[in-house]
């Protein structure tokens, strides 16, 4: 009795953070898979310019990788519903954006090759 009286807030804190996660999971599943598959393919554009950021061109299979963990850390429900094979595939899909935005936004350029243009 005197662990719950003497750490109370801990325990409410725990319990705040499961209700919250598993509203999220729970308000994500009901979206229609259309807005999920939007999500996704959003999250994805961020992933894939963190990995050509991080590993650099002509590294193909390791940025895919890359991608996949991070991907599974993030949504690990939907690493159980779409295959590999799939997920190639949309990274594929999400590659050709990125490709078209890194070619028009001298922004994006600057911060995947890391150069400053700040003076």
């Amino acid at each position: 009795m005197d662990f719950l009286i003497s750490y109370w807030w801990i325990i409410l804190v725990i319990i705040a953070a499961v209700a919250i996660g598993g509203y999220s999971i729970y308000a994500f599943v009901n979206l229609p898979s259309d807005s999920q598959l939007t999500k996704v393919k959003e999250w994805l554009l961020y992933a894939v310019t963190e990995a050509e950021k991080e590993l650099g061109s002509g590294t193909g299979q390791i940025k895919l990788r890359y991608v996949y963990d991070m991907f599974i850390v993030k949504f690990p429900y939907l690493t159980k519903a779409i295959s590999f094979d799939t997920f190639s595939d949309l990274v594929d899909e999400v590659l050709e954006k990125f490709r078209a935005l890194l070619a028009s936004n001298s922004n994006l350029q600057n911060y995947v090759n890391g150069e400053n243009t700040t003076k």
